[in-house]
């Protein structure tokens, strides 16, 4: 089958996580503000952008697919039907599984190129330079492409031509050992690539480009740079998308399974943008040992998950309590090492069957409290870290005074440490990242990111990478916040206290005269970030 050249350009700025969609071919402009997870575009729309775990520096900025000869396919089925051997049959089977991918793939699988130009965190009133880097992507029913959000993120403007793709349908979770194929453009050539592996492992997994485990698909197949977006094909329907892959290891990789994916479809076309997966906000301890289950009344027959901690922001905060077990929920029994049951015999953790709610969807908890057995319904949401995993078509927040450059703690920022950022960066602020979580709506950890040199800020400038507690005795909630405490001061000095109790201490007048004095050296233009110039400027007003 013979198919035409397809060529796809997107010019983009770079970020991480799931997936996008693309629809309604034409030229966009700049993206200013997508929290999301996931995020609806044109069907002609392509970006890419380097991951954590899939990452590709190729420049090629052209594809073409393969011929794939008739006569060459219509020959290996006249061979192969001669023979009647069990083993070599099986060895047609494959023979034509590829074949039947190959053939959906040149009709459906877009190569999608990127030059992207991220923020820069350390530097956040400024931008790194720009990349080019490739992913793929596929058609999906209803003029939609379908591809990673870390392909997709952050994007300046995407211009695209194509024409006469075909969609392709999903299909069910793979079983264990049933073979897929996973199709795109990873690095190493220019034409299409299909790898042959198999299902060895089901089960939630912590997604590298989010913020929660949810259900994976492992199989024995390499994805590599580039395959990053392209769809796992089985028979003649997608059962998942290639994400990621197992750093260090071989022949390891991770695919989105249909469940996932049409979750996200599911609310974007509900909500016109995606919202997140939901979660009760429990962390829980398993119950394996029989004088634990002792401790808290468990009868012989019982099995749960010991509840060790709750989010604050979450509805459950306001129902449940720690050292609750949690026996079901939505009636399924959840085992002593939280899992639940799985298609036949299999077993994964019972936090996929929350992910799996939409969003404001009540769910029943059976709960044993003090030895007494309660039911309570809960509304799940989808809950947002106290340090955000990721900055999605969002300029990084700053304010700056005195040469103090103060911004929230997000990973981002912590990623600016390198690679190895989580041994490499400021130990406590990770573990806080990592760890901590928030005690009301819209809490962040705001920080002193660094000190740009002046003669009013001298030795001051060992004090980077300390947390902000409060402004003149007023505890900080986030940098909103700061900001109007530092603005709206009548005192003739502003304090700031930090961590590991240490000092920061101003005069007002000439710190505000300083400010100026520094942007002009620096070449900084606004003291804010865009998202707190209103803010700023209504201060100055009043």
């Amino acid at each position: 089958m013979a198919t035409s050249v397809r060529t796809l350009r997107n010019l983009v700025s770079s970020s991480s996580l799931s997936f996008r969609l693309l629809r309604d071919c034409h030229l966009t402009p700049p993206a200013t503000k997508t929290p999301d997870t996931f995020r609806s575009l044109s069907h002609r729309r392509f970006t890419r952008q380097t991951s954590n775990l899939t990452r590709n520096d190729a420049r090629t900025l052209w594809t073409s697919s393969v011929p794939v000869s008739k006569t060459l396919i219509a020959n290996r089925y006249r061979r192969s039907s001669l023979r009647r051997v069990q083993p070599r049959s099986r060895k047609f089977n494959r023979r034509a599984d590829a074949i039947s991918a190959i053939e959906l793939a040149l009709d459906s699988v877009v190569k999608i190129f990127t030059v992207s130009c991220s923020p820069n965190y350390l530097l956040p009133w400024q931008n790194k330079s720009q990349r080019e880097t490739m992913g793929s992507g596929f058609v999906i029913p209803g003029k939609k492409i379908l591809t990673n959000a870390h392909v997709v993120a952050d994007h300046s403007f995407v211009l695209e031509f194509w024409d006469g793709m075909n969609p392709l349908e999903l299909g069910d979770v793979p079983f264990l050992q049933e073979a897929v194929a996973v199709v795109g453009y990873p690095q190493g050539g220019d034409n299409i690539s299909v790898t042959k592996g198999v299902v060895s492992r089901v089960e939630p997994t912590q997604y590298a480009h989010g913020a929660s485990q949810l259900l994976a698909i492992q199989i024995d197949a390499a994805i590599n740079p580039g395959n990053s977006g392209g769809p796992a094909i089985m028979g003649n329907k997608v059962v998942g998308v290639a994400f990621q892959n197992l750093s260090g290891s071989e022949n390891i990789g991770y695919i989105i399974p249909e469940p996932v994916i049409k979750h996200f479809i599911s609310g974007v076309e509900e909500n016109g943008k995606y919202s997140g997966f939901c979660s009760l906000g429990l962390s829980c301890q398993p119950t394996e040992n029989v004088q634990l289950r002792n401790h808290f009344h468990m009868r012989p027959d019982m099995t749960g998950v010991l509840v060790s901690k709750i989010n604050p922001l979450s509805d459950a905060y306001k129902i449940l309590k720690k050292d609750d077990v949690i026996l079901a929920f939505d009636g399924v029994p959840i085992a002593n090492d939280g899992t639940v049951p799985f298609r036949n015999r299999e077993r994964i953790t019972f936090d996929h069957l929350v992910s799996m709610k939409q969003p404001n969807e009540k769910a029943v908890v059976k709960v044993l409290r003090n030895g007494e057995e309660h039911e309570f319904s809960i509304i799940l949401r989808p809950l947002q870290p106290l340090v955000p995993v990721h900055q999605f078509d969002k300029l990084p927040s700053y304010y700056i005074f005195a040469g103090l450059v103060f911004v929230p703690l997000t990973q981002p920022f912590l990623h600016e440490f390198g690679e190895d950022w989580y041994n490499t960066s400021p130990r406590r602020l990770c573990e806080r990242a990592l760890r901590e979580l928030p005690k009301k709506a819209n809490q962040q950890l705001v920080i002193l990111s660094q000190v740009l040199m002046d003669d009013i800020n001298a030795g001051y400038e060992r004090l980077a990478e300390l947390q902000v507690l409060k402004v003149n005795g007023t505890e900080v909630e986030n940098l909103k916040h700061l900001c109007q405490l530092v603005e709206n001061c009548k005192e003739e000095s502003v304090r700031f206290d930090l961590d590991d109790d240490r000092v920061v201490a101003l005069n007002y007048g000439l710190a505000k005269i300083a400010t100026s004095r520094i942007m002009n050296r620096h070449r900084i233009r606004s003291s804010v970030s865009a998202d707190l110039a209103d803010e700023h400027t209504n201060l100055h007003l009043n």
